[in-house]
């Protein structure tokens, strides 16, 4: 199958200009799957830009989201509200092709997903390197949030991450694991498995779950 152009807008919200970086199916596609970066990258990020690549032809519309602070250049992510804020003014957007949307991000970004996916009708959930805990602090615990999002959630987490390895995670949680995978999804040369098979698995594990529900 074909894909679309990539087209980017702008969209005005309480917390600034953020920006929106569409991958089009085009046909008619099943769902818009919106992604958000983490409080340390943006867009760039090796599981953003695989996903924008492969589900496209899938059928799925990958929709890549810049949040204000980041669009406007800072270095530094603002106080979780603010977040939301920017992500909930942004909605409309992404329900303009009258499609199911999929409400995704990475690390802090699907944080936001999950506090916000069921009042903005969300249909499911989407959290790439889900920061279940600090770095060492795993009494720090995040799960309320995770478990709490409401609609089906996959979370594709890296075996070795720091934020939360796989195994920590409650129990019935849908996981797709990135063996070897750190917090960014590097996997080290040592474990013979390079960066594009690694992407690879994780985008067939994405649109499979979303067959799943979009068929």
């Amino acid at each position: 199958m074909s894909t679309g152009a990539m087209e980017t807008e702008t969209v005005g919200t309480p917390a600034g200009d953020a920006r929106i970086t569409w991958h089009r199916h085009a046909t008619p596609a099943r769902a818009v799957v919106a992604v958000s970066h983490g409080a340390g990258g943006g867009i760039e990020a090796r599981d953003l830009r695989a996903l924008a690549a492969a589900l496209p032809a899938r059928g799925y519309t990958v929709a890549l989201v810049e949040q204000p602070w980041r669009v406007a250049g800072k270095k530094l992510a603002p106080a979780p509200k603010t977040l939301d804020a920017g992500w909930t003014a942004l909605w409309p957007a992404l329900e303009k092709p009258g499609l199911p949307v999929v409400a995704g991000g990475r690390s802090a970004g699907a944080r936001v997903a999950c506090r916000t996916a069921r009042d903005l009708g969300a249909r499911a959930v989407l959290a790439l390197s889900f920061p279940l805990h600090p770095p060492g602090r795993p009494e720090k615990s995040r799960a309320d949030e995770l478990t709490g999002a409401g609609v089906p959630t996959l979370v594709v987490q890296g075996g070795r991450d720091p934020f939360g390895r796989p195994e920590e995670f409650p129990p019935g949680t849908e996981i797709a694991e990135v063996a070897h995978g750190d917090h960014g999804f590097a996997v080290p040369k040592k474990a013979g498995v390079g960066e594009a098979e690694s992407m690879a698995g994780l985008t067939d594990a994405v649109a499979v779950w979303l067959d799943g529900m979009f068929g």
